[in-house]
């Protein structure tokens, strides 16, 4: 892309950092269009605008109009990122939820961990604008999947077919669903959906840590994106295709961290449902946080001090697997955490940490090149290994004094 555009690897990289910036943005928009159109229609017509929408990122002739539409392209392919949550949520009891929950949140973590790896094949053996052309080609195949498999799942919109079902097949203009009364305007939803997310932010040192601590880790995670081929490509000789196959250490950690929702976590849950007789409180969420806040480090330090061109490359990747089992954990905790703290704003709450999240992984590689240069492979790992142990005692605090920092929440489900 570099020699294409003629520009340099930092512009470059911009492709990247827009494109996640989209991706935080998106969700306060497109978001709360669901609850008047249902969860369908929010897939379908975004998904349809990212395949048209990448028409010209995969076609583009210079630079500027390439950097825009990946912009662009990222908010429109948010809708999974707000909506899906919902969609498992409209799926599934609360006691029952866990589970799908723990695979949706890891879906989002297996997509740049899988991405490195297709596109390193792809980038060796043909050129950069393939990895647009395979996306083109498997949004189109998502979209067929979605039409032929997907249902609608949100109840208000579901009922709203229903009595106009029954007005036709009746003749009758008494059946209405609630969500056709409803007085809510669309704008309004809209701009309490931008603006609530920030209000989160600033009043609720709880949800501003925790979505700091999660930014952090996925900020981590892109900037990997940089910061594998410095040390496995320039440190081990690695080929295009050699430093994608690096990411899998990560992918195993990831999947690990998801089965364990099963047969560990799981019951946990499940225990403390009995134990309390009903839903127990948030805190009780931040057990696989806690487990979380020890790995991540450990997966980091073990990663920093073994990227020495004389240690064997398996070494470093073997560190990636820990880390990847804890960021799955952290990010898993806070979620359900912030869901269940802040029920009443539930999806601004996840809003909220998704735009920070996105922030942090918009700005990481952009600084990436530079640390790794002035600080060495050793020393920049090192460091973000030592932000990830400042981050790690929260869970543990916030178990301890989350109740009464509930209590004098404006925004907290006090009665959880």
């Amino acid at each position: 892309m570099e020699e294409s555009f003629g520009i340099s690897m930092e512009v470059a990289i911009l492709t990247v950092s827009l494109y996640v910036e989209g991706l935080g943005v998106g969700p306060l928009l497109l978001g709360p269009l669901s609850e008047f159109f249902g969860r369908n229609d929010v897939y379908l017509i975004s998904f349809v605008c990212f395949l048209l929408l990448n028409l010209p990122v995969a076609f583009a002739n210079s630079a500027p109009l390439h950097l825009i539409f990946r912009f662009i392209t990222g908010f429109s392919g948010a809708a999974f990122m707000s909506v899906a949550g919902g969609t498992v949520s409209d799926m599934f009891a609360p006691n029952a939820v866990a589970h799908p929950m723990a695979v949706y949140t890891a879906s989002p973590f297996l997509g740049p961990v899988v991405g490195p790896l297709v596109a390193g094949f792809i980038n060796q053996n043909t050129n950069w604008r393939w990895t647009y052309y395979v996306v083109l080609i498997w949004t189109a195949v998502e979209i067929g999947l979605l039409l032929l498999l997907v249902p609608e799942t949100f109840r208000p919109v579901l009922l709203k077919h229903k009595a106009r079902r029954l007005r036709k097949e009746t003749g009758d203009s008494r059946y209405f669903a609630p969500i056709e009364k409803s007085n809510k305007s669309i704008l309004a939803t809209v701009a309490r959906s931008c603006y609530t997310p920030f209000n989160i932010l600033f009043h609720e040192p709880m949800a501003l840590l925790l979505n700091t601590w999660t930014s952090l880790l996925l900020g981590i995670l892109y900037l990997f994106f940089n910061a594998f081929p410095i040390v496995f490509r320039d440190g081990h000789g690695f080929s295009l295709q050699e430093t994608g196959l690096t990411f899998i250490g990560m992918g195993i950690g990831i999947v690990f961290g998801t089965s364990t929702q099963f047969f560990i976590w799981g019951p946990i849950d499940q225990r403390e449902w009995k134990r309390y007789g009903g839903p127990p409180p948030p805190e009780t969420r931040l057990y696989i946080g806690m487990a979380g806040a020890i790995t991540v480090p450990i997966g980091l330090f073990w990663f920093a001090f073994t990227t020495y061109p004389s240690v064997h490359w398996i070494v470093p990747i073997l560190g990636s697997i820990p880390f990847g089992c804890g960021v799955i954990w952290v990010f898993t905790s806070v979620f359900t955490f912030l869901v269940t703290t802040y029920r009443p704003v539930a999806a601004s709450a996840m809003a909220s940490n998704s735009f920070m999240r996105s922030a942090f992984a918009a700005v990481f590689p952009l600084f990436s090149t530079y640390m790794y240069a002035q600080l060495g492979t050793v020393g920049a790992s090192a460091l973000l290994a030592g932000l990830t142990l400042l981050m790690a005692p929260l869970p543990f605090v916030f178990y301890k004094i989350g109740p009464r920092i509930r209590q004098k929440s404006r925004f907290s489900n006090n009665a959880a």
